[in-house]
């Protein structure tokens, strides 16, 4: 089985950013397409943004024009690069990577955005 493992989180202020981290050991890391989900507490997972293995993106509207989501198949790792962060973007990060009808999770990473 794939292992997914996200880093990079943390606590920060309003308006600043992260960088987060997905580093896989497959080695289909090429052929997955891949993703971030974020959870906050009391709300449902919802998608954050997706990259296939072509370099296609969708993002959440809620993060459009202040997330970017990117990969480097070379590394096996994908990144999330967050700008202008806010509370609202408080939340359990979450990476996956999938290849035909298998998914798998990384354990999540906590970002916390807070004055």
């Amino acid at each position: 089985q794939v292992q997914m493992a996200e880093s990079g989180g943390g606590l920060v202020q309003p308006g600043e950013s992260l960088l987060l981290s997905c580093e896989s050991d497959g080695v289909i890391f090429h052929l997955m397409h891949l993703g971030w989900h974020r959870q906050a507490p009391g709300r449902e997972r919802e998608m954050v943004a997706s990259i296939t293995a072509g370099g296609s993106i969708i993002y959440a509207d809620s993060v459009k024009g202040r997330f970017t989501i990117s990969r480097d198949n070379a590394k096996n790792t994908m990144y999330l690069q967050m700008n202008s962060l806010e509370p609202e973007d408080t939340a359990v990060y979450y990476c996956y990577g999938k290849y035909l009808l298998q998914t798998n999770w990384g354990p999540g990473t906590q970002v916390t955005v807070s004055s």
